[in-house]
């Protein structure tokens, strides 16, 4: 900053006041500082401003994983809801992992975020804690908790299953299947199992055919191999319920390569409606649950929580989802 004044000829008070857009600087003094900053390639530093007013100019957001599109939807939503904000965003991913959550949410809190956004509900003891005690907004999205921190922004994913499973019920399916993954690290995956086996009951369907394959996320190979142990042990099945659409479109692939046709010899569903359940062939009947609304949401309600400072207090967004019936089925 002393060099920026150097190079204009003012002090350095007046430089300060000129990024704070202090009004006590004329245009003419601003525009030649800021020239000069351009020419000088200078960044203003403002972690020494942020001890002081607490604001430091970014949100926390965490999700699974990275490589996942319905998860870079979702970020790509907060971060549009932030434009013109001022606010930027810092992004971590748990690889559905809850002690990497809280490792990330500490690392995260150590930088004074303003807020923090959670992908799921649930979390070690260790973390709420922490987030409990940050005096910031947080907005767990993706699910609805039981005990929320805070704000929620999410749907029912044991809801949006059995609405699945009802949609392909009345168009005749009896004998089903599911595929998802061995571990309940994917607390989503284990609700929409949840909610499968809870509408199998409810409709008075045969239970059974269930596949754990892969620790998750399930993919695209894992899939396509679950198919196959699925076929083998209960060849009867009719449709085949897949935890993402990620299994769904190898189990696709999978029954293609044996020469089984889809959906007469077997039905394939899947979940989270991905880019590429909509341009294979057949393409994948699904859940769409609006990944990229569910991040913008997530944004809008702490940024509307930070407007209004201590006097909000936590509610619950529930977001859209609907069955995309297509092909496959």
């Amino acid at each position: 900053m002393t060099e920026v004044a150097k190079h204009v000829g003012v002090s350095a008070m007046t430089v300060s006041r000129a990024f704070r857009q202090d009004a006590s600087v004329s245009e003419e003094t601003r525009k030649r500082i800021m020239d000069a900053v351009d020419a000088l390639g200078y960044v203003l530093d403002q972690s020494a401003g942020s001890l002081s007013s607490r604001r430091t100019g970014f949100i926390a957001a965490l999700v699974p994983s990275i490589n996942n599109s319905n998860f870079s939807d979702t970020a790509r939503g907060i971060t549009d809801a932030l434009e013109n904000t001022g606010l930027q965003l810092l992004l971590g991913y748990t690889d559905y992992s809850a002690e990497k959550e809280e490792h990330l949410i500490e690392s995260m809190l150590r930088r004074r975020p303003e807020g923090i956004i959670l992908t799921g509900g649930q979390h070690t003891a260790r973390a709420r804690r922490m987030l409990g005690k940050a005096g910031i907004p947080v907005v767990e999205t993706w699910e609805i908790p039981e005990d929320p921190i805070n704000h929620v922004v999410g749907f029912s994913n044991g809801e949006a299953m059995s609405l699945l499973v009802r949609e392909l019920a009345a168009k005749g399916y009896r004998k089903f299947g599911y595929i998802g993954g061995t571990t309940a690290r994917d607390t989503r995956g284990s609700q929409r199992r949840s909610g499968f086996l809870k509408t199998i009951d409810d409709l008075g369907l045969e239970r059974g055919r269930m596949i754990s394959f892969g620790v998750p996320p399930i993919t695209m190979e894992q899939g396509a191999q679950a198919i196959v142990s699925m076929l083998e042990r209960w060849p009867e099945t009719e449709v085949v319920l897949c935890v993402s659409d990620l299994s769904a479109f190898g189990a696709l692939m999978e029954c293609q390569r044996r020469g089984l046709r889809v959906p007469q010899d077997i039905a394939i569903a899947g979940f989270g409606d991905y880019e590429i359940s909509s341009i294979c062939h057949p393409r994948i009947t699904t859940i769409n649950v609006d990944c990229y609304g569910i991040g913008k949401q997530a944004a809008a309600r702490l940024l509307a929580a930070l407007q209004n400072g201590s006097e909000t207090t936590g509610d619950i967004t529930l977001t859209e989802y609907r069955v995309v019936l297509r092909e496959s089925t």
